[in-house]
């Protein structure tokens, strides 16, 4: 059974010096508007969000945005922020490309971006459709064409541009879940080892969100051009596709993944939802 728990901290503190790692992509970009001067002394590392998370366990970084279900694979982390990469609804970043009707997948291939879409994908074809396909991995370069398997999931900028195949069906994954449970998805959040030195670095982490949210404008034009995006696409996925607060409802999305992740053995089953006391509504 998942637990949850409150971990005290002393954030009114100066901030601590920590070596964080943030995602590379377009979706955690407002996670991490002035962080430098936020966290002064400090070294942010921008990677994959797999690359992050076995930073993290390896004890190369301190803190770092990792996919949600890296927290649920490994112990002694803890959730030190409500700034997050959620959403309620269609995501249009994270697709399964199905060549067969997903009842019919018997292989998948698995883009190694982030493993939490991956167990998503695996999540939904077993839960909804019965399918129990085999995995195979997906280079972070590749795209459908270049895996032959019955359906291929694409994450990140990658996926927010059509495939020039046609297939069978293609699923919004955040759609779906929410479709299917009524609760928000949490794609990423800042984690911790929950013996870490996170002095004062919730309160830099949400101002950093906060400043990335008032000027995502901005942050849309900069960033559409290097992804060949329209800018009104980039700011509508910024600001609709996506939300970056960690709210009960989040919450509740985390736990209920956990859950169907245990189902299948996709996780610790004895894992726990550690939260800092950061003040979520």
């Amino acid at each position: 059974m998942l637990r949850s728990k409150i971990m005290p901290n002393s954030d009114h503190q100066a901030p601590a010096m920590v070596r964080l790692g943030a995602v590379s992509y377009l979706n955690s970009r407002p996670l991490i508007e002035d962080l430098a001067q936020l966290l002064p002394g400090s070294s942010i590392e921008l990677d994959y969000p797999s690359r992050l998370a076995d930073a993290l366990a390896n004890h190369n970084l301190d803190v770092a945005l990792i996919p949600s279900i890296e927290y649920f694979r490994r112990g002694g982390y803890q959730i030190i922020s409500d700034a997050c990469v959620a959403a309620r609804g269609e995501v249009m970043s994270v697709k399964l490309y199905c060549r067969v009707h997903p009842g019919a997948v018997k292989r998948i291939a698995l883009d190694e971006g982030s493993r939490t879409s991956a167990t998503l994908a695996r999540i939904i074809l077993a839960e909804r459709y019965g399918a129990f396909p085999k995995s195979e991995p997906l280079s972070m370069d590749s795209m459908t064409s270049d895996s032959t398997a019955d359906a291929v999931l694409l994450i990140g900028d990658r996926a927010m541009h059509a495939p020039s195949e046609s297939f069978v069906e293609v699923m919004d994954l955040g759609q779906v879940w929410y479709e299917w449970t009524g609760l928000p998805f949490v794609f990423a959040m800042w984690v911790a080892h929950s013996d870490a030195d996170v002095t004062g670095i919730a309160t830099a982490l949400s101002e950093a969100r906060n400043r990335g949210v008032e000027c995502v404008r901005r942050i849309a034009a900069e960033e559409a051009p290097k992804l060949n995006l329209t800018e009104e696409t980039a700011f509508h996925y910024l600001t609709h596709n996506l939300h970056y607060n960690m709210t009960s409802a989040e919450r509740s999305g985390l736990a209920l993944f956990y859950e169907l992740a245990s189902r299948h053995n996709l996780v610790d089953n004895n894992a726990n939802l550690v939260f800092s006391d950061f003040v979520t509504a």
